[in-house]
């Protein structure tokens, strides 16, 4: 039994398409192909079948898939139990994220770690997607940070771990001379009159606006849809549209201020994600303890216990 064709049938199943396979894999569409012929042959069952345009795996090749992901976490073990053996943190960890959550989370991590993990190498790539396709990333990946408004566990987060590192407050961010700059804080009623910067839908933050329109009963006027947190800080102070930021890394010299929403839940959960066989590596443990240690300076809820 050829452990690659394992590996394969795991990654298909796993990134959901043969083109999708060849490009995590660096290889062309063919060659998987020719592969997956390979291993129909090897196990002398059908492994895939069409479905629409693409491929899908048939029984035989979901149990085939579920072993490569056995085969997958041993060798994760024997890699973290070499390193132990070692007696020193090293290694690479490769990290993704949302740019929001990273902002304070690896400069501080990466300040500890020269300090005291020098042999851990971190490669970090920012993000800014839908909630449910946080969990996708894993396939290149061995920590995802993301977040969450409704719990701990982001959608699509079954069956991995989630470590929480930090409660973020998301506040209602206007111009200085807005009419509510002055306030301590603000309700839904105080807000639906007002014209909204808010972020595509399926992204977290809508659903705080969504909550708004719900305890109010009024729809919101949102005349933008944008990602990236420092074009609406931008659009903020240099207009009257008002929009919702987070609290940690919004800055507080730029022309706006941030006001804390009462009434509805406006809190978000930022959490580390990873693969059980990431778990046990040395490098990826300190890793995590570091970013733990980075939100903990700016968060007083952080250190909550995985959830598995």
């Amino acid at each position: 039994m050829d452990p690659r064709h394992l590996e394969l049938l795991r990654q298909l199943d796993e990134r959901g398409s043969v083109t999708a396979v060849a490009e995590a894999t660096f290889r062309t569409p063919s060659a998987v192909s020719q592969q997956l012929k390979a291993a129909t042959r090897e196990f002398g069952h059908t492994l895939v079948e069409p479905a629409g345009r693409g491929l899908r795996l048939t029984p035989a090749g979901r149990l085939l898939a579920s072993g490569g992901r056995q085969v997958a976490a041993a060798i994760a073990d024997v890699q973290a139990d070499w390193e132990d053996y070692l007696g020193e943190d090293s290694g690479e960890v490769h990290i993704a994220g949302l740019p929001s959550a990273l902002t304070y989370l690896i400069p501080s991590a990466l300040t500890e770690l020269r300090a005291t993990s020098p042999a851990i190498t971190v490669h970090t790539s920012d993000v800014d997607i839908a909630e449910h396709e946080f969990a996708g990333l894993l396939g290149d990946v061995d920590l995802v940070i993301a977040h969450s408004l409704i719990s701990q566990r982001p959608v699509g987060t079954e069956g991995l771990t989630v470590d929480v590192l930090a409660r973020e407050p998301i506040d209602v961010a206007v111009a200085d001379d807005h009419r509510l700059a002055g306030r301590s804080e603000v309700s839904p009623d105080d807000l639906t009159d007002e014209q909204w910067i808010g972020v595509p839908r399926g992204y977290p933050f809508d659903t705080i606006l969504t909550s708004i329109e719900h305890v109010t009963g009024h729809p919101l006027t949102v005349t933008q849809r944008i990602r990236d947190n420092r074009l609406i800080e931008a659009l903020v102070a240099a207009g009257d549209h008002i929009a919702l930021l987070p609290r940690f890394t919004t800055p507080r010299n730029a022309g706006l201020r941030l006001i804390p929403l009462a009434g509805i839940s406006a809190t978000r959960w930022v959490v580390a994600v990873r693969r059980s066989d990431a778990t046990g590596r040395r490098a990826v443990t300190r890793v995590l303890e570091a970013l733990r240690s980075a939100a903990a300076r700016v968060s007083p809820g952080a250190g909550t216990p995985p959830s598995r």
